[in-house]
C-alpha cells in the first residue's frame, strides 16, 4: 500500500517517498532559554546532515511514575514558549496533548498534536486532536500490536483529518523493560500511514529506578539505525545538552555532543533504504 505523504509543517513532509525527518528535543521543558538553545543546536545539526527538522517539547508530562516527578511549567507557560519558538525559528514544533480539552489550545501553539502511548485507544482525545486539523501523531502503545494501530488512526480520520502518522516506541516485554520488535515498521507502514521510530523511548526501562524510569542510552543509535535501515520515515529522538542532570527521562535521552555523527549515519542509511522501500 502506498504510504500518504502528511505535511507536518512549513515545508517538512513526512512519507511519501520524501527524505527521513528529525523529530528531536528535550523531554519536557525545563526554561524558555533552555528551549530555544536546544532548538536552535537541532535545527543546525539536522540541515547539516540535510534531514528536515521538527522541534518536540513536552509543557506537561502527565505520566510521571511518582506524584513528584517533574512535569515542566504547564500549559500557559509552556505552550507561549513553543509559540515562541515556532515563530523564531521557522520550523514546525510538536507537543503532547493529554485530555480532549487540551487540542484547541494546543494546536494554536504547535503544528504537530502527540498523542502518548499510554493513550492511544482513547476515543475522545484522538478525535479531539482531529478535529483541530493539525497533523496528528499516535504512539503506539506498549501494550498494542502493529495492526491494532489502524484502530487509533481511523478514529482520527473519522473527523475528515488525513494527517496521521504513527510511532513505534517498543513493547513491553516482561517488567521495567521494553523490546523493539522491527517488524513492526513495515507492518504498520502497511497501515497506509507514514512510520517514525522513536528510539529513545524505546530503549526506556518503566519505572525501574523506582520513582523515575530508567534506559539504556548507549543502545539509542543502535535501533536508530536498524530503523532507518529497514525504512521508517522519521526518527524520534529526546536530546539533551546535559542528560545526567536532566530533570525526567535523562537515562534514555541522547547527549547533544553525540548527535552530529549519528545524524550523518541514519542519512546515508536512509537514502540507501529509499531505493528500495518507498
Amino acid at each position: 500500500m502506498a504510504v500518504r505523504a502528511v505535511t507536518l509543517g512549513p515545508g517538512v513532509v513526512l512519507g511519501g517517498g520524501g527524505p527521513l525527518v528529525l523529530l528531536a528535543g528535550p523531554c519536557v521543558i525545563e526554561s524558555a532559554e533552555h528551549c530555544r538553545r536546544m532548538a536552535a543546536a537541532l535545527r543546525g545539526m539536522a540541515a547539516e546532515a540535510g534531514l528536515p527538522f521538527v522541534f518536540k517539547a513536552s509543557y506537561d508530562k502527565a505520566n510521571r511514575t511518582s506524584a513528584g516527578g517533574f512535569r515542566g511549567p504547564g500549559a500557559a507557560e509552556g505552550l507561549g514558549i513553543l509559540a515562541g519558538l515556532r515563530r523564531e525559528l521557522g520550523c514546525p514544533v510538536l507537543t503532547d496533548i493529554h485530555a480532549p480539552e487540551e487540542a484547541v489550545r494546543a494546536a494554536e501553539a504547535v503544528d504537530i498534536l502527540q498523542i502518548p502511548a499510554f493513550l492511544c485507544r482513547q476515543t475522545d482525545l484522538l478525535a479531539a486532536a482531529g478535529r483541530t486539523g493539525r497533523a496528528v501523531n499516535i504512539k503506539k502503545g506498549q501494550f498494542c500490536a502493529p495492526w491494532d494501530m489502524a484502530g487509533a488512526a481511523g478514529k482520527v480520520a473519522a473527523t475528515g483529518n488525513e494527517d496521521i502518522c504513527l510511532t513505534e516506541r517498543g513493547t513491553t516485554f516482561g517488567y521495567n523493560n521494553l523490546v523493539v520488535d522491527m517488524r513492526s515498521l513495515p507492518w504498520m507502514r502497511q497501515l497506509g500511514r507514514p512510520v517514525i521510530f522513536d528510539a529513545t523511548h524505546s530503549v526506556q526501562r518503566p519505572s525501574a529506578q523506582g520513582g523515575s524510569s530508567g534506559g539504556d542510552r548507549d543502545l539509542a543509535p543502535v535501533l536508530a539505525r536498524a530503523a532507518v535501515a529497514a525504512g521508517v520515515d522519521g526518527l524520534f529522538m529526546e536530546v539533551h545538552d546535559n542528560p545526567d542532570a536532566a530533570p525526567c527521562d535523562g537515562p534514555n535521552m541522547i547527549p547533544l555532543a553525540e548527535l552530529p555523527a549519528l545524524l550523518r549515519t541514519v542519512a546515508a542509511l536512509d537514502r540507501v533504504a529509499g531505493e528500495t522501500v518507498n
